[in-house]
């Protein structure tokens, strides 16, 4: 019987490894770089570029100096179904499979997880799971998973402190005088503009950030628009205040306090890196973290097991729900009530964004189409990573935003209700 078990398993392996394969073209390969081998840029901002993305977001830490996250003595298995799940979704009139939507949509990886098995896993541009691709804002999540370790040992005291109890280099700056759980939240009621452009405060705080690194960029950020704790107003800047406040309050660097609390606990197969800063030798907290699909397949899973893992709690459930349930975040952070780009549809906990339902659902969002979606209800993950054709998702025409969470409502209507 383990033989006939095993032997299911083999044959559900290559059969999904089958169906990961792309049937047709996918969208844009070729303005994507696909006759000149999706190459990889030279510098960090020429990744961002549309000839160089697919080859840099699947290759960051060739592209800048970066530290790099050790992998599990022991990682976590991660099963392949015996069979393919067939998944369905709707967008726009339109009854769709997750094939379709690879050719539809400039994903990357596509990976469905339930139950601990991988049910359902797709590839374009020639990328396979074995590459580690950008995470982009989704790193926010894992600096907030780390406040959550440091708040454990002791490290850092309350949340209520401020930024600066911890990281001096900021004291007498805004963000210095911000309390950690504001910044946590993206209140911090600093003036600040994050919308991509290329000429907003996120521009130019990272050009301070390149210049004079993140502590001294810190100064630039000078008048609030509102107090601090009243407000949501995302800001990549925030995350990199609360990424000093780590490095203060433990005294190591941000890559090896994850590797240390996180990414080894969590069972990660793979080296995972970070890109840091080589004015100051900082990580980019607020993204620019590197890792296989599998892997934030894995981090999905511990996030949807409420921070256990083997019998183990790597965190704490309660800092966990924390970050993570509507219904513990000031009512003007929750999904019907948050403003935010002229919608109410999201919510925001600490680093993390929360989704409307019948129960708790949040997912890790980043820039050009990164994310992973968690229910842990359902014990459902989906890991969707992506170069879309704008920042955004949408502002484009091409949707991706929209239908990725058509996707994911598609997926979770399989298993059971929204």
């Amino acid at each position: 019987m383990p033989f006939i078990q095993a032997l299911l398993r083999s044959i559900g392996a290559a059969l999904l490894l089958l169906a990961s394969a792309p049937l047709h073209a996918a969208p844009d390969e070729d303005a994507l770089g696909k006759a000149a081998g999706y190459p990889v840029a030279r510098t960090r901002a020429e990744a961002f570029r549309e000839p160089y993305l697919v080859g840099s977001f699947s290759a960051m830490d060739r592209v800048g100096p970066h530290c790099t996250l050790s992998p599990s003595a022991d990682p976590l298995p991660l099963r392949t179904a015996a069979g393919e799940t067939v998944l369905r979704y709707r967008f726009r009139g339109q009854t769709l499979s997750l094939d379709d939507y690879m050719q539809r949509q400039r994903a990357t990886a596509v990976l469905v997880l339930k139950d601990g098995e991988i049910v359902a896993e797709r590839y374009n541009y020639g990328r396979t799971a074995g590459m580690r691709m950008l995470s982009n804002s989704m790193a926010k999540t894992l600096v907030a998973l780390a406040v959550g370790k440091a708040l454990e040992e002791g490290a850092i005291r309350s949340l209520d402190d401020t930024a600066a109890t911890y990281a001096p280099a900021l004291a007498g700056t805004l963000y210095g005088e911000t309390r950690i759980v504001n910044l946590m939240h993206m209140a911090s009621g600093a003036q600040y503009v994050e919308d991509y452009s290329g000429f907003d405060d996120f521009a130019r705080f990272n050009r301070s950030v390149s210049r004079l690194g993140a502590a001294a960029a810190a100064r630039t950020i000078t008048q609030r628009a509102a107090p601090q704790g009243e407000r949501f107003n995302y800001a990549s800047s925030e995350t990199a205040m609360l990424g000093l406040v780590l490095r203060g309050a433990t005294g190591q660097s941000l890559c090896d306090y994850v590797e240390r609390r996180i990414w080894q606990p969590m069972g990660a197969e793979a080296e995972a890196t970070w890109l840091i800063n080589p004015v100051d030798g900082v990580e980019y907290a607020g993204g620019s973290f590197n890792a296989t699909p599998h892997d934030y397949a894995r981090l999905g899973w511990l996030l949807a097991n409420d921070g256990e893992l083997r019998g183990k709690a790597v965190v704490p459930r309660e800092y966990l729900l924390d970050m993570t349930e509507a219904a513990r975040q000031p009512e003007r952070f929750r999904p019907g009530r948050m403003p935010y780009k002229g919608s109410t549809y999201l919510g925001y906990g600490l680093q993390t964004w929360l989704m409307p339902g019948s129960h708790r659902r949040f997912v890790l969002l980043g820039v050009y189409g990164q994310a992973i979606f968690v229910d842990p209800e359902l014990k459902l993950v989906l890991v969707h990573l992506a170069v879309g054709k704008d920042a955004s998702g949408d502002a484009s025409g091409n949707h991706l935003g929209a239908e990725r969470d058509a996707l994911w409502r598609g997926i979770v209507a399989h298993y059971g209700a929204w």
